[in-house]
């Protein structure tokens, strides 16, 4: 996933946050987490959607059975940055919870089929997170 990862960075940072293959079209960001543990420095590629000035982020972590790092991260520390494009942007993360969280994850899946076959392939709910400016 590493490897993956480190990809999508670089063709996004190339390419003023565009990007091909699956996330092509797509909205895309890089979140920069504090590692809970190791306090170092973490960068993810993700889809986000937009909710007027908020940013919705999704741990689904292709549906495996336990929430991914950077997911683990945020919530030990809540304050993170995101690339978008070119711009870079302070923000508060704050994971979505009851029928917000689940309205927001429908829409998700409604949009892009991925995230409800990821949601279907797994127990756990999966978190949806609101990264507003700060």
């Amino acid at each position: 996933m590493n490897d993956f990862n480190d990809r999508v960075i670089a063709e996004f940072r190339a390419n003023h946050g565009r990007v091909v293959g699956p996330f092509a079209g797509a909205p895309m960001l890089l979140l920069h987490t504090t590692g809970a543990r190791s306090g170092a420095e973490r960068v993810s590629p993700m889809m986000y959607r937009e909710d007027g000035e908020r940013m919705l982020v999704f741990a689904s972590y292709a549906g495996a059975d336990e929430h991914p790092a950077w997911f683990h991260n945020l919530v030990a520390q809540p304050l993170v940055s995101a690339e978008v494009g070119d711009e870079t942007l302070e923000l508060l993360a704050t994971p979505l919870e009851g029928e917000e969280r689940d309205r927001h994850y429908a829409a998700q899946a409604a949009e892009y089929s991925g995230f409800a076959r990821y949601q279907e392939q797994t127990s756990r709910v999966i978190p949806v997170v609101a990264l507003t400016r700060r």
